[in-house]
């Protein structure tokens, strides 16, 4: 599993928006979790359900953006990784590759 993430600041949830919205269900429990970082600031929780679909929640502290990566040897060169963040004007970008 590779982590890169920029100077500690804000918060973002990235990965797993729950909806907060009147008469949606609420989002469903993630039953594993782990913190990635001695100091306790990346919290990750993932969960999979019957058809093995695979959901993540990462709570970071940040600056605006976190990149969190994939990879059979965990290491950078040949992950899959997610980017996302949030722009200055409030707006969140979330990408693949």
């Amino acid at each position: 599993m590779v982590i890169l993430f920029s100077r500690i600041k804000g918060m973002l949830i990235l990965l797993f928006f729950p909806c907060f919205c009147s008469g949606q269900p609420a989002p469903p429990l993630l039953r594993f979790s782990i913190f990635l970082d001695p100091s306790n600031m990346i919290y990750l929780r993932w969960d999979h359900d019957e058809q093995e679909m695979m959901m993540f929640e990462l709570q970071v502290h940040t600056t605006g953006w976190v990149a969190f990566g994939f990879s059979l040897h965990g290491e950078l060169p040949g992950s899959d990784i997610v980017i996302g963040g949030v722009f200055p004007n409030g707006s969140i970008y979330f990408s693949v590759s």
